[in-house]
């Protein structure tokens, strides 16, 4: 049954309209975290780098939301997006008249049928719940709803302290929810306030539901954990001590005489993949003790290996060129509009993004713009 969902997963990645909402990144050819990641950090840092200003984000968490899809109304918001009436009736009746039973040792429950939600497992599931979800959009110009699969995060771009359009947004959001039947959870909701004013003013906390959504200086987004001040401190912390983890199962596999190439190949798959992990969104703001810290890992596992690894400055330098290229190329990606091309006499070169602060400097796509020009 899975590779037959597998089959149908393709088939209809492939029939859906460039149209979809552009900043849901889950299921897309050429989008990953990392762009998520990049477009939420680019939209926060250029309103930061105006006079005034401030950024609220708001982490969404829904209830059971897998649970709760109802099939009919997904059925209609597939045939909008143009789906084979065929192919929305085979997900209808996938979805409804399932039976499902409770066993416990010899013990077996009367058997229950469902009519709602999507089997958790699946692999259509996921899916399936970011196409219907796909009408859950920002409807002010200031506000950004950025959507992974099930995480969702709002973003408001709050200027001269009016918050009158963010505040419609969320609850707007609450309306949405509750036509589609989907639950927020307000305790698990969280939000983040990032403010570089000097002079601060105290913000009113955002109520849902008439429940005040807790305010955090730190959350992990996306596999991630970005802070109110958008430094990395705490990200790289995590990830160094997950490396260093893997360092003693490298050690380990040394001591029982793998070859330098075994190890190279462990090193790649277990410890590089943590060092790199979001890389591009991440690594160009790192403090240069945050940077020593990740290098520190690569040059124990070079010992450990006996053979040269690649730095991780030249790993980002390289996966910041290759996906600058990818976006050039994707004339659909949310993010192709940041890559403008200068005369015809000057071609391959890119107009620089103005920016006044280092943070906005240092970030993935005013990095892979001045990359493209140098290689150029």
């Amino acid at each position: 049954m899975k590779c037959f969902e597998r089959l149908v997963k393709d088939h209809i990645t492939s029939t859906l309209p460039d149209t979809l909402d552009p900043l849901q990144f889950a299921y897309r050819p050429n989008r990953s975290t990392d762009d998520a990641i990049s477009t939420t950090l680019h939209t926060a840092l250029t309103h930061l780098d105006k006079r005034n200003t401030y950024v609220r984000m708001l982490f969404i968490d829904y209830s059971l939301e897998f649970n709760t899809i109802v099939p009919s109304k997904l059925v209609i918001k597939l045939e909008t997006l143009g789906l084979d009436p065929a192919l929305c009736n085979w997900v209808l009746d996938f979805l409804t008249g399932r039976p499902q039973v409770v066993r416990v040792g010899n013990n077996i429950s009367s058997p229950l049928i469902l009519n709602t939600g999507a089997p958790q497992g699946c692999v259509l599931s996921p899916l399936l719940y970011s196409l219907f979800t796909h009408d859950c959009v920002a409807t002010h110009a200031s506000n950004s709803i950025i959507k992974f699969a099930d995480d969702t995060t709002v973003v408001g771009l709050i200027t001269n302290n009016d918050e009158t359009a963010y505040r419609e947004e969320v609850r707007a959001l609450g309306v949405w929810c509750q036509e589609n039947n989907l639950t927020l959870n307000v305790n698990k909701t969280k939000e983040m306030i990032v403010d570089f004013r000097k002079q601060q003013r105290e913000h009113s906390p955002i109520h849902i539901d008439g429940t005040v959504v807790e305010r955090v200086s730190s959350f992990k987004f996306l596999g991630i954990h970005i802070t109110d001040k958008l430094n990395w401190s705490t990200h790289t912390d995590s990830i160094v001590k997950k490396a260093q983890q893997r360092l003693f199962n490298l050690r380990r596999l040394k001591k029982f005489g793998l070859s330098p190439k075994a190890l190279t190949n462990f090193y790649r798959c277990t410890i590089e993949s943590i060092l790199a992990g979001c890389i591009t969104a991440c690594y160009g703001n790192c403090s240069a003790l945050n940077r020593k810290a990740l290098q520190r890992v690569v040059r124990s596992a070079q010992r450990i290996t006996g053979g040269k690894l690649p730095a991780l400055q030249d790993t980002y330098t390289t996966r910041c060129h290759r996906k600058a290229i990818k976006i050039i190329k994707d004339i659909n990606h949310p993010s192709h509009c940041l890559f403008t091309p200068l005369s015809s006499r000057r071609r391959g070169q890119y107009r620089c993004i103005k920016a006044g602060t280092e943070r906005l400097k240092n970030s993935f796509y005013l990095k892979a713009i001045r990359l493209l020009n140098s290689h150029h």
